[in-house]
């Protein structure tokens, strides 16, 4: 265990000397690196973000059921009943509301009162608001039911709410697979970059790699410090690309929650939780290790 340590630690060393001897290259691709992956963070933090609006302006669609002027009395009633009979695992509540209770509130506006005088008659048919339940595909399942409630007796048209809540579930599945493939799109440049930098250390320590291999070093021992180097490298930019989205996303807040104040709201920008961005790091690491270990494999052939 401890001559296992012992190489570990001396491969370390030898990674970070190797860094040290080129601080300026070194430090170009770390900035290269972290900016490519700043980007899917900030991204992440616009969706992650996002996401909790979505879900609370979409949470209840109502669907209103308006009945022909010329329905019975008592026909409001009787389809409320029917949808707590035959769809009371997807309603959330039902309420009627009467012809005359919704003309008595638009006289009660002042916009509406002096128009309504001249009517010889109550033109407001009864109605029917049903408040769906919360669950997946709520839009789709907004849109079934207004479908079948629509073509019930004394039912005159089916108003539903939920097609600007269609309209936002697609642009944040948009978003997310956006997201993915701007993610691959970053995992591509790490691999190039690690890679890179790699075969150009490979390429300079060349006579040092022949030498050693002459004196019995085995691949492992050839390899490691280049496997720390792309891990190193990978999770340093990782951490540096969560600075820099750190950074970027206070004037982005102070710009935005100026744009929701002006419309009575807050919202703010924030990053994924600390788990996620720790998968990152640690992801990332592992991905620059991967590419240095293919890298190491393909230019240390001599």
């Amino acid at each position: 265990m401890k001559s296992w340590l012992r190489l570990h630690r001396y491969a370390l060393m030898v990674t970070l000397r190797r860094l040290a001897a080129q601080p300026f290259s070194s430090l170009a691709n770390l900035v290269v690196m972290a900016l490519a992956l700043a980007l899917p963070l900030l991204g992440a933090a616009i969706l992650v973000s996002a996401q909790p609006v979505a879900r609370e302006l979409s949470v209840t669609p109502e669907v209103t059921i308006y009945l022909t002027t010329t329905a019975p009395e008592g026909a409001a009633t009787g389809i409320a009943q029917r949808i707590r009979a035959e769809h009371a695992e997807q309603v959330q509540s039902v309420r009627v509301i009467p012809r005359d209770e919704a003309l008595a509130s638009l006289r009660n506006d002042p916009t509406w009162d002096q128009a309504l005088a001249v009517l010889p008659g109550n033109p407001l048919p009864d109605a029917v608001v049903a408040t769906l339940t919360e669950g997946e595909r709520l839009a789709e399942r907004a849109d079934q039911l207004a479908q079948t409630w629509g073509s019930w007796e004394h039912v005159d048209m089916v108003q539903l709410d939920s097609a600007w809540v269609q309209r936002l579930e697609a642009i944040l599945r948009f978003a997310r697979v956006g997201l993915m493939f701007l993610a691959a799109c970053v995992a591509a440049v790490v691999l190039a970059a690690v890679f890179n930098t790699v075969r150009m250390q490979a390429m300079l320590q060349r006579e040092e790699i022949a030498v050693a291999r002459l004196v019995g070093a085995t691949e492992s021992f050839v390899r490691r410090p280049f496997l720390y180097l792309g891990a190193l490298s990978g999770a340093v930019a990782a951490l540096l690309a969560i600075g820099a989205a750190a950074l970027a996303l206070s004037p982005l807040n102070n710009a935005l929650q100026g744009l929701a104040r002006s419309y009575g709201a807050s919202f703010s920008l924030h990053l994924p939780s600390l788990s996620v961005l720790a998968v990152a790091v640690v992801g990332t690491g592992v991905l620059g290790a991967l590419a240095a270990r293919w890298s190491v494999t393909r230019n240390t052939r001599f």
